[in-house]
Protein backbone atom coordinates (compact mmCIF):
# COMPACT_ATOMS: atom_id res chain seq x y z
CA UNK A 1 0.00 0.00 0.00
CA UNK A 2 1.48 3.38 -1.17
CA UNK A 3 2.43 6.01 1.07
CA UNK A 4 -0.39 8.87 1.45
CA UNK A 5 -2.97 5.95 1.34
CA UNK A 6 -4.82 5.36 4.58
CA UNK A 7 -6.19 2.57 6.25
CA UNK A 8 -9.04 2.05 9.11
CA UNK A 9 -8.07 -0.10 11.81
CA UNK A 10 -11.01 -2.02 14.25
CA UNK A 11 -8.64 -3.71 16.91
CA UNK A 12 -9.93 -7.21 18.15
CA UNK A 13 -8.02 -8.65 20.77
CA UNK A 14 -6.47 -11.73 19.66
CA UNK A 15 -3.10 -12.82 20.36
CA UNK A 16 -2.07 -11.81 17.23
CA UNK A 17 -3.39 -9.13 15.16
CA UNK A 18 -6.35 -9.75 12.52
CA UNK A 19 -7.11 -7.31 9.43
CA UNK A 20 -9.46 -6.80 7.26
CA UNK A 21 -8.74 -4.54 4.63
CA UNK A 22 -9.75 -2.79 1.62
CA UNK A 23 -7.32 -1.76 -1.22
CA UNK A 24 -6.93 2.30 0.33
CA UNK A 25 -8.64 1.44 3.35
CA UNK A 26 -8.76 -1.94 6.06
CA UNK A 27 -10.25 -2.29 9.17
CA UNK A 28 -8.14 -4.68 11.38
CA UNK A 29 -7.93 -6.22 14.81
CA UNK A 30 -4.97 -5.99 17.43
CA UNK A 31 -2.33 -7.44 19.51
CA UNK A 32 -1.42 -7.38 22.73
CA UNK A 33 1.13 -8.73 24.79
CA UNK A 34 1.42 -10.61 28.44
CA UNK A 35 4.09 -10.30 31.17
CA UNK A 36 3.87 -13.82 33.02
CA UNK A 37 5.33 -13.67 35.84
CA UNK A 38 4.48 -16.64 36.94
CA UNK A 39 7.61 -18.25 34.98
CA UNK A 40 10.44 -18.33 37.22
CA UNK A 41 13.11 -16.41 36.20
CA UNK A 42 11.49 -15.30 33.03
CA UNK A 43 8.58 -13.73 31.40
CA UNK A 44 5.79 -14.59 29.32
CA UNK A 45 3.95 -12.36 26.78
CA UNK A 46 0.81 -12.34 24.96
CA UNK A 47 -0.24 -10.90 21.86
CA UNK A 48 -3.48 -10.12 21.74
CA UNK A 49 -5.62 -9.77 18.37
CA UNK A 50 -9.13 -9.22 18.68
CA UNK A 51 -11.50 -11.83 20.54
CA UNK A 52 -11.11 -12.94 24.04
CA UNK A 53 -7.88 -15.34 23.10
CA UNK A 54 -4.46 -14.12 22.18
CA UNK A 55 -0.83 -15.08 20.86
CA UNK A 56 0.81 -15.84 24.01
CA UNK A 57 5.11 -15.83 23.88
CA UNK A 58 6.79 -17.40 27.28
CA UNK A 59 10.61 -16.36 27.54
CA UNK A 60 12.73 -18.53 30.06
CA UNK A 61 16.51 -18.65 30.44
CA UNK A 62 18.57 -21.48 30.52
CA UNK A 63 22.49 -22.12 31.21
CA UNK A 64 25.14 -22.14 28.12
CA UNK A 65 28.12 -20.85 27.48
CA UNK A 66 29.24 -16.98 27.12
CA UNK A 67 29.59 -15.99 23.64
CA UNK A 68 27.00 -18.24 22.24
CA UNK A 69 23.68 -18.27 23.34
CA UNK A 70 21.14 -21.33 22.84
CA UNK A 71 17.79 -20.40 21.88
CA UNK A 72 14.89 -23.05 21.81
CA UNK A 73 11.82 -22.02 20.17
CA UNK A 74 8.89 -23.67 20.85
CA UNK A 75 5.90 -24.05 18.58
CA UNK A 76 3.36 -26.51 20.84
CA UNK A 77 0.62 -26.12 18.46
CA UNK A 78 2.38 -27.59 15.82
CA UNK A 79 4.53 -29.64 17.53
CA UNK A 80 8.10 -28.07 16.62
CA UNK A 81 10.65 -27.24 18.49
CA UNK A 82 13.90 -25.50 16.52
CA UNK A 83 16.54 -24.59 18.70
CA UNK A 84 19.14 -22.18 17.30
CA UNK A 85 22.58 -21.13 18.36
CA UNK A 86 22.96 -17.27 18.34
CA UNK A 87 26.52 -15.68 17.95
CA UNK A 88 26.71 -12.74 21.33
CA UNK A 89 29.01 -10.71 19.00
CA UNK A 90 27.32 -10.55 15.85
CA UNK A 91 24.00 -11.86 16.46
CA UNK A 92 23.89 -14.20 13.65
CA UNK A 93 21.80 -17.23 14.25
CA UNK A 94 22.97 -21.12 13.10
CA UNK A 95 20.32 -23.93 12.86
CA UNK A 96 20.28 -27.17 11.04
CA UNK A 97 16.49 -27.77 11.56
CA UNK A 98 14.29 -27.31 8.50
CA UNK A 99 11.19 -25.73 10.35
CA UNK A 100 12.65 -22.43 10.39
CA UNK A 101 10.75 -19.47 10.54
CA UNK A 102 12.06 -16.06 9.13
CA UNK A 103 9.51 -13.87 11.19
CA UNK A 104 10.45 -15.16 14.24
CA UNK A 105 14.12 -15.16 13.44
CA UNK A 106 14.49 -11.86 12.53
CA UNK A 107 12.23 -10.49 15.04
CA UNK A 108 14.80 -12.41 18.19
CA UNK A 109 17.45 -10.86 16.21
CA UNK A 110 16.13 -7.64 15.79
CA UNK A 111 15.08 -7.04 19.28
CA UNK A 112 18.41 -8.33 20.92
CA UNK A 113 20.26 -5.83 18.33
CA UNK A 114 18.06 -3.43 19.85
CA UNK A 115 18.94 -4.13 23.40
CA UNK A 116 22.28 -3.58 22.48
CA UNK A 117 21.62 -0.67 20.47
CA UNK A 118 20.15 1.26 23.00
CA UNK A 119 21.35 0.17 26.42
CA UNK A 120 24.12 1.53 27.85
CA UNK A 121 27.45 0.31 28.84
CA UNK A 122 26.67 -1.65 32.45
CA UNK A 123 23.58 -2.49 30.98
CA UNK A 124 25.20 -3.82 28.52
CA UNK A 125 27.24 -6.26 30.68
CA UNK A 126 24.09 -7.20 32.72
CA UNK A 127 22.26 -7.93 29.21
CA UNK A 128 25.15 -9.91 28.40
CA UNK A 129 25.34 -12.57 31.09
CA UNK A 130 21.31 -13.01 31.14
CA UNK A 131 21.88 -13.57 27.39
CA UNK A 132 24.33 -15.94 27.66
CA UNK A 133 22.10 -17.91 30.05
CA UNK A 134 20.39 -19.38 26.86
CA UNK A 135 16.71 -18.38 26.29
CA UNK A 136 13.66 -20.70 25.80
CA UNK A 137 10.51 -19.43 23.53
CA UNK A 138 7.04 -20.80 23.84
CA UNK A 139 4.67 -19.32 20.43
CA UNK A 140 1.16 -20.21 20.81
CA UNK A 141 -1.82 -18.47 18.78
CA UNK A 142 -5.26 -17.67 18.99
CA UNK A 143 -7.64 -20.48 17.50
CA UNK A 144 -8.86 -17.61 15.49
CA UNK A 145 -5.50 -17.25 13.42
CA UNK A 146 -6.51 -20.98 11.75
CA UNK A 147 -8.91 -23.13 10.84
CA UNK A 148 -10.83 -25.38 12.18
CA UNK A 149 -13.19 -26.02 10.04
CA UNK A 150 -12.48 -29.43 9.50
CA UNK A 151 -12.65 -30.94 13.27
CA UNK A 152 -15.89 -28.93 13.63
CA UNK A 153 -17.33 -30.91 10.99
CA UNK A 154 -16.41 -34.39 11.63
CA UNK A 155 -17.23 -33.99 15.20
CA UNK A 156 -20.82 -33.29 13.23
CA UNK A 157 -21.43 -29.72 14.75
CA UNK A 158 -23.15 -27.11 13.07
CA UNK A 159 -20.84 -24.21 11.90
CA UNK A 160 -21.65 -21.37 14.13
CA UNK A 161 -19.60 -19.67 17.14
CA UNK A 162 -20.27 -21.50 19.73
CA UNK A 163 -18.93 -25.17 18.10
CA UNK A 164 -15.27 -22.83 17.56
CA UNK A 165 -16.07 -22.00 21.49
CA UNK A 166 -15.84 -25.94 22.25
CA UNK A 167 -12.30 -26.22 21.61
CA UNK A 168 -9.98 -25.99 23.91
CA UNK A 169 -7.57 -22.62 23.73
CA UNK A 170 -4.62 -23.12 21.46
CA UNK A 171 -5.41 -26.00 19.78
CA UNK A 172 -3.34 -28.10 17.75
CA UNK A 173 -2.80 -26.51 14.12
CA UNK A 174 -3.87 -28.46 10.90
CA UNK A 175 -2.81 -28.71 7.74
CA UNK A 176 -4.07 -28.11 4.37
CA UNK A 177 -4.09 -31.40 2.18
CA UNK A 178 -1.03 -32.39 0.05
CA UNK A 179 -2.06 -30.89 -3.76
CA UNK A 180 0.01 -31.96 -6.68
CA UNK A 181 0.51 -29.43 -9.58
CA UNK A 182 1.26 -32.05 -12.54
CA UNK A 183 5.22 -31.79 -12.01
CA UNK A 184 5.68 -31.93 -8.19
CA UNK A 185 3.56 -31.96 -5.08
CA UNK A 186 3.29 -28.80 -3.10
CA UNK A 187 3.95 -29.12 0.56
CA UNK A 188 1.05 -28.61 2.57
CA UNK A 189 0.61 -25.58 4.68
CA UNK A 190 -0.81 -24.36 7.77
CA UNK A 191 -5.02 -24.14 7.64
CA UNK A 192 -5.05 -20.28 8.31
CA UNK A 193 -7.70 -17.74 8.48
CA UNK A 194 -6.16 -15.01 6.37
CA UNK A 195 -5.57 -12.56 9.71
CA UNK A 196 -2.72 -11.14 9.93
CA UNK A 197 -0.78 -14.22 11.74
CA UNK A 198 2.67 -13.53 10.70
CA UNK A 199 1.72 -9.62 11.40
CA UNK A 200 0.98 -10.40 14.71
CA UNK A 201 3.33 -13.46 15.43
CA UNK A 202 6.62 -10.98 14.90
CA UNK A 203 4.73 -7.84 16.88
CA UNK A 204 4.04 -10.85 19.89
CA UNK A 205 7.84 -11.70 19.92
CA UNK A 206 9.74 -8.29 19.35
CA UNK A 207 7.60 -6.50 22.49
CA UNK A 208 8.15 -9.56 24.32
CA UNK A 209 11.25 -9.80 24.30
CA UNK A 210 11.73 -5.93 24.40
CA UNK A 211 10.05 -5.67 27.51
CA UNK A 212 11.84 -8.92 28.56
CA UNK A 213 15.54 -7.54 27.64
CA UNK A 214 14.56 -3.99 29.77
CA UNK A 215 14.31 -1.72 26.28
CA UNK A 216 11.09 -0.96 26.55
CA UNK A 217 8.31 -0.60 29.69
CA UNK A 218 4.98 -1.77 28.55
CA UNK A 219 1.66 -0.91 30.26
CA UNK A 220 -0.28 -3.43 32.20
CA UNK A 221 -3.76 -3.92 31.35
CA UNK A 222 -4.66 -3.56 34.63
CA UNK A 223 -2.63 -0.18 35.41
CA UNK A 224 -4.26 2.94 33.82
CA UNK A 225 -4.45 2.89 30.14
CA UNK A 226 -4.98 7.11 30.57
CA UNK A 227 -0.59 6.45 31.16
CA UNK A 228 1.29 7.40 27.65
CA UNK A 229 3.56 5.28 27.19
CA UNK A 230 3.94 5.89 23.47
CA UNK A 231 7.31 5.96 22.93
CA UNK A 232 7.93 2.62 24.32
CA UNK A 233 4.96 1.44 21.48
CA UNK A 234 6.74 3.17 18.90
CA UNK A 235 10.09 1.39 19.98
CA UNK A 236 8.10 -1.70 19.42
CA UNK A 237 6.71 -0.26 15.87
CA UNK A 238 9.76 0.32 14.40
CA UNK A 239 11.74 -2.97 15.08
CA UNK A 240 8.70 -4.89 14.52
CA UNK A 241 8.19 -3.69 11.23
CA UNK A 242 11.70 -3.78 10.32
CA UNK A 243 11.69 -7.00 11.28
CA UNK A 244 8.18 -8.10 9.10
CA UNK A 245 9.50 -6.52 6.21
CA UNK A 246 13.29 -8.33 6.60
CA UNK A 247 11.46 -11.32 6.83
CA UNK A 248 8.85 -10.87 3.69
CA UNK A 249 10.96 -9.73 1.93
CA UNK A 250 9.27 -6.19 0.25
CA UNK A 251 7.66 -3.56 2.60
CA UNK A 252 3.92 -4.15 2.13
CA UNK A 253 1.60 -1.75 3.78
CA UNK A 254 2.70 -2.27 7.58
CA UNK A 255 -0.55 -1.70 8.36
CA UNK A 256 -0.78 -5.37 10.15
CA UNK A 257 2.09 -4.77 12.70
CA UNK A 258 0.75 -0.92 13.24
CA UNK A 259 -2.65 -2.31 14.30
CA UNK A 260 -0.92 -4.82 16.50
CA UNK A 261 1.18 -2.49 18.30
CA UNK A 262 -0.80 0.30 18.64
CA UNK A 263 -4.60 -0.85 18.34
CA UNK A 264 -7.30 0.80 16.33
CA UNK A 265 -6.39 3.58 14.31
CA UNK A 266 -6.51 5.44 10.95
CA UNK A 267 -2.39 4.62 9.09
CA UNK A 268 -1.06 6.14 6.61
CA UNK A 269 2.22 3.73 5.85
CA UNK A 270 6.15 5.03 6.52
CA UNK A 271 8.18 6.03 3.39
CA UNK A 272 10.05 2.52 2.47
CA UNK A 273 13.59 4.20 2.40
CA UNK A 274 13.10 4.62 6.36
CA UNK A 275 14.32 0.74 6.62
CA UNK A 276 16.55 0.74 3.60
CA UNK A 277 19.58 0.85 5.67
CA UNK A 278 18.50 -2.57 7.21
CA UNK A 279 17.52 -3.99 3.53
CA UNK A 280 21.20 -3.04 2.51
CA UNK A 281 23.32 -3.50 4.96
CA UNK A 282 22.08 -6.64 7.04
CA UNK A 283 24.85 -8.31 5.91
CA UNK A 284 27.67 -6.00 5.69
CA UNK A 285 27.47 -3.60 8.87
CA UNK A 286 27.39 -4.63 12.54
CA UNK A 287 23.59 -5.43 13.20
CA UNK A 288 23.52 -3.27 16.02
CA UNK A 289 24.66 -0.21 14.42
CA UNK A 290 21.55 -1.22 11.81
CA UNK A 291 19.00 -1.19 14.03
CA UNK A 292 20.22 1.78 15.74
CA UNK A 293 20.00 3.88 12.57
CA UNK A 294 16.59 2.05 12.02
CA UNK A 295 15.38 3.93 15.62
CA UNK A 296 17.10 7.01 14.77
CA UNK A 297 15.34 7.23 11.78
CA UNK A 298 12.57 9.88 10.74
CA UNK A 299 9.15 7.50 10.93
CA UNK A 300 7.06 9.53 8.50
CA UNK A 301 3.83 7.03 9.40
CA UNK A 302 0.85 8.86 10.15
CA UNK A 303 -1.86 7.29 12.58
CA UNK A 304 -4.71 9.10 14.23
CA UNK A 305 -7.72 7.88 16.50
CA UNK A 306 -10.27 5.57 15.25
CA UNK A 307 -12.89 3.05 16.26
CA UNK A 308 -16.72 1.94 15.15
CA UNK A 309 -19.52 3.93 16.54
CA UNK A 310 -20.97 2.54 19.83
CA UNK A 311 -23.61 -0.39 19.51
CA UNK A 312 -21.72 -1.43 16.39
CA UNK A 313 -20.08 -4.82 16.08
CA UNK A 314 -17.31 -6.20 13.60
CA UNK A 315 -18.05 -9.73 12.41
CA UNK A 316 -16.05 -12.05 10.38
CA UNK A 317 -16.57 -14.89 8.45
CA UNK A 318 -14.88 -17.97 7.10
CA UNK A 319 -16.79 -19.15 3.74
CA UNK A 320 -14.59 -22.67 3.62
CA UNK A 321 -13.59 -22.14 -0.20
CA UNK A 322 -10.02 -21.85 0.05
CA UNK A 323 -7.19 -19.33 0.34
CA UNK A 324 -5.69 -16.79 -2.04
CA UNK A 325 -2.22 -15.84 -2.41
CA UNK A 326 -2.52 -12.11 -1.43
CA UNK A 327 1.33 -11.51 -2.82
CA UNK A 328 -0.26 -12.72 -5.84
CA UNK A 329 -3.11 -11.23 -5.84
CA UNK A 330 -1.14 -7.42 -5.09
CA UNK A 331 1.04 -8.77 -7.92
CA UNK A 332 -1.45 -8.58 -10.39
CA UNK A 333 -3.01 -5.39 -9.15
CA UNK A 334 0.57 -3.84 -9.42
CA UNK A 335 0.88 -4.97 -13.06
CA UNK A 336 -2.09 -3.75 -14.36
CA UNK A 337 -1.19 -0.56 -13.02
CA UNK A 338 1.80 -0.62 -14.53
CA UNK A 339 -0.48 -1.61 -17.72
CA UNK A 340 -2.53 1.23 -18.18
CA UNK A 341 -1.52 4.40 -15.07
CA UNK A 342 -4.67 6.28 -16.08
CA UNK A 343 -7.67 4.34 -15.79
CA UNK A 344 -5.94 2.28 -12.82
CA UNK A 345 -5.29 6.01 -11.10
CA UNK A 346 -8.62 7.11 -11.88
CA UNK A 347 -10.38 3.76 -10.26
CA UNK A 348 -7.66 3.92 -7.43
CA UNK A 349 -8.44 7.45 -6.55
CA UNK A 350 -12.28 6.93 -6.50
CA UNK A 351 -11.71 3.76 -4.34
CA UNK A 352 -9.28 6.30 -1.81
CA UNK A 353 -12.27 9.06 -1.86
CA UNK A 354 -14.94 6.37 -1.23
CA UNK A 355 -13.09 5.14 1.68
CA UNK A 356 -12.86 8.47 2.96
CA UNK A 357 -16.77 9.22 2.74
CA UNK A 358 -17.17 5.75 4.86
CA UNK A 359 -15.05 7.42 7.20
CA UNK A 360 -16.48 10.87 7.53
CA UNK A 361 -20.22 8.41 7.60
CA UNK A 362 -19.12 6.49 10.85
CA UNK A 363 -17.00 9.52 12.57
CA UNK A 364 -20.38 11.12 12.14
CA UNK A 365 -22.28 8.37 13.96
CA UNK A 366 -19.67 8.57 16.53
CA UNK A 367 -20.18 12.10 16.78
CA UNK A 368 -23.90 11.94 16.99
CA UNK A 369 -23.55 9.56 19.90
CA UNK A 370 -21.85 11.47 21.78
CA UNK A 371 -24.41 14.24 21.17
CA UNK A 372 -27.50 12.85 21.85
CA UNK A 373 -27.04 9.15 22.99
CA UNK A 374 -30.66 8.43 23.96
CA UNK A 375 -31.72 9.12 20.34
CA UNK A 376 -29.04 7.49 18.99
CA UNK A 377 -29.45 4.78 20.96
CA UNK A 378 -33.17 3.88 20.21
CA UNK A 379 -32.46 4.69 16.21
CA UNK A 380 -29.69 1.74 16.05
CA UNK A 381 -31.61 -0.69 18.21
CA UNK A 382 -34.69 -0.08 15.69
CA UNK A 383 -32.73 -0.29 13.18
CA UNK A 384 -30.85 -3.55 13.90
CA UNK A 385 -34.31 -5.03 13.76
CA UNK A 386 -35.01 -4.33 10.09
CA UNK A 387 -33.90 -4.47 6.87
CA UNK A 388 -32.25 -1.27 5.83
CA UNK A 389 -34.85 -0.93 2.96
CA UNK A 390 -37.26 0.22 5.70
CA UNK A 391 -35.02 2.54 8.34
CA UNK A 392 -35.68 5.68 6.71
CA UNK A 393 -39.57 5.08 6.93
CA UNK A 394 -39.62 4.67 10.83
CA UNK A 395 -38.39 8.20 12.16
CA UNK A 396 -39.94 11.98 11.82
CA UNK A 397 -37.59 13.27 14.49
CA UNK A 398 -34.82 15.75 13.13
CA UNK A 399 -32.33 13.96 15.16
CA UNK A 400 -33.56 10.50 14.45
CA UNK A 401 -33.36 11.33 10.47
CA UNK A 402 -30.07 12.21 10.82
CA UNK A 403 -28.84 9.52 12.70
CA UNK A 404 -30.41 7.19 10.16
CA UNK A 405 -29.18 9.23 7.14
CA UNK A 406 -25.46 8.60 8.36
CA UNK A 407 -26.23 4.97 8.85
CA UNK A 408 -27.36 4.46 4.94
CA UNK A 409 -24.60 7.13 4.24
CA UNK A 410 -21.90 4.73 5.31
CA UNK A 411 -23.89 1.77 3.61
CA UNK A 412 -24.00 3.74 0.10
CA UNK A 413 -20.00 4.35 0.93
CA UNK A 414 -19.64 0.51 1.32
CA UNK A 415 -21.62 -0.53 -1.76
CA UNK A 416 -18.99 2.06 -4.08
CA UNK A 417 -16.52 0.52 -2.27
CA UNK A 418 -17.32 -3.01 -3.34
CA UNK A 419 -18.58 -1.84 -6.76
CA UNK A 420 -15.19 0.00 -7.46
CA UNK A 421 -13.29 -3.40 -5.90
CA UNK A 422 -14.88 -5.50 -8.34
CA UNK A 423 -13.75 -2.95 -11.43
CA UNK A 424 -10.69 -3.80 -9.96
CA UNK A 425 -10.11 -7.11 -10.41
CA UNK A 426 -12.09 -7.34 -13.61
CA UNK A 427 -9.35 -4.94 -14.75
CA UNK A 428 -6.21 -6.81 -13.37
CA UNK A 429 -7.70 -10.48 -14.41
CA UNK A 430 -7.95 -11.17 -10.65
CA UNK A 431 -11.13 -12.26 -8.28
CA UNK A 432 -11.04 -9.46 -5.56
CA UNK A 433 -14.60 -10.47 -4.98
CA UNK A 434 -15.34 -13.32 -6.54
CA UNK A 435 -19.15 -14.41 -7.66
CA UNK A 436 -19.47 -16.09 -4.75
CA UNK A 437 -18.74 -13.50 -2.32
CA UNK A 438 -20.74 -11.51 -3.85
CA UNK A 439 -23.71 -13.78 -3.79
CA UNK A 440 -22.75 -13.94 0.06
CA UNK A 441 -22.17 -10.65 0.21
CA UNK A 442 -25.27 -9.51 -1.05
CA UNK A 443 -27.27 -11.80 1.26
CA UNK A 444 -25.42 -10.46 4.21
CA UNK A 445 -26.64 -6.61 2.98
CA UNK A 446 -29.92 -7.60 2.75
CA UNK A 447 -30.25 -8.95 6.25
CA UNK A 448 -31.95 -7.15 9.42
CA UNK A 449 -29.72 -4.74 11.05
CA UNK A 450 -26.70 -5.17 8.75
CA UNK A 451 -24.79 -1.62 8.02
CA UNK A 452 -22.27 -2.75 5.58
CA UNK A 453 -20.40 -6.02 4.67
CA UNK A 454 -17.44 -6.93 2.38
CA UNK A 455 -14.08 -8.74 1.74
CA UNK A 456 -11.03 -8.27 3.74
CA UNK A 457 -7.43 -7.89 2.57
CA UNK A 458 -6.22 -7.85 -1.41
CA UNK A 459 -9.71 -9.64 -1.50
CA UNK A 460 -10.38 -13.18 -3.06
CA UNK A 461 -11.65 -16.31 -1.13
CA UNK A 462 -10.11 -15.63 2.19
CA UNK A 463 -13.15 -14.42 4.18
CA UNK A 464 -15.92 -12.03 4.45
CA UNK A 465 -16.62 -9.42 7.48
CA UNK A 466 -19.88 -7.31 8.19
CA UNK A 467 -20.43 -5.13 10.36
CA UNK A 468 -23.51 -5.19 12.45
CA UNK A 469 -26.11 -3.05 15.01
CA UNK A 470 -27.04 -3.92 18.31
CA UNK A 471 -27.62 -7.65 18.89
CA UNK A 472 -28.22 -8.32 14.98
CA UNK A 473 -24.76 -10.03 14.41
CA UNK A 474 -26.93 -13.82 16.08
CA UNK A 475 -28.82 -13.61 13.43
CA UNK A 476 -26.60 -13.21 10.81
CA UNK A 477 -24.22 -15.95 11.87
CA UNK A 478 -27.31 -18.15 11.37
CA UNK A 479 -27.74 -17.30 7.91
CA UNK A 480 -23.77 -17.37 7.30
CA UNK A 481 -24.09 -20.58 8.96
CA UNK A 482 -26.68 -22.06 6.19
CA UNK A 483 -24.28 -20.91 3.43
CA UNK A 484 -21.63 -22.60 4.74
CA UNK A 485 -19.67 -19.76 6.88
CA UNK A 486 -18.37 -19.97 9.61
CA UNK A 487 -18.48 -17.15 12.27
CA UNK A 488 -15.20 -16.53 13.91
CA UNK A 489 -15.60 -15.53 18.04
CA UNK A 490 -13.21 -12.34 17.10
CA UNK A 491 -14.36 -9.19 18.86
CA UNK A 492 -13.45 -5.68 18.96
CA UNK A 493 -10.74 -4.02 21.57
CA UNK A 494 -8.94 -1.22 21.07
CA UNK A 495 -5.92 -1.77 22.96
CA UNK A 496 -2.80 -2.71 20.98
CA UNK A 497 0.30 -4.19 22.84
CA UNK A 498 -0.14 -4.55 26.25
CA UNK A 499 0.81 -6.53 29.02
CA UNK A 500 -1.31 -9.40 30.75
CA UNK A 501 -0.77 -11.01 34.43
CA UNK A 502 -2.10 -14.67 34.15
CA UNK A 503 -1.29 -17.28 31.89
CA UNK A 504 -3.88 -17.67 28.80
CA UNK A 505 -3.65 -21.07 28.96
CA UNK A 506 -5.31 -21.51 32.45
CA UNK A 507 -8.58 -19.12 31.31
Amino acid sequence: MAAGVFSFSITLRLLYSFSVEFYSGLFQLNLSIVDCDFLKNGCGCFCSGEGSDDWWLSVGSDSLAEEWMEVKVNSPQMSRETTYKMSLKDFTLQCSSESRNPFVEYAVQYSIAAAYATLDKNKRNDLHKLLSQGMDITILGCNDFYSYRNQIEARGLPLVPESLASLPPFTSITFNAEESNGEKNIKPEVAKTGLGSSAAMTTAVVAALLHYLGVVDLLSSSKDQKIDFSSNLDTVHMIAQTAHCIAQGKVGSGFDVSSAVYGSHRYVRFSPKIISSAQEAVCSTPLDEVIGEVLKGKWDHERTKFSLPPLMNLVLGEPGSGGSSTPSMVGAVKKWQKSDPQKSTETWNKLSKANSELEEQLNLLSKLAAENWDSYKTVVESCSMLKSEKWEGQFSKTSDVEIVKALLGARDSMQNIRSLMRQMGEAAGIPIEPESQTRLLDVTMDTEGVLLGGVPGAGGFDAVFAITLSDSSTNLTKIWSSHNVLALLVREDPRGVSLESDDPRAK
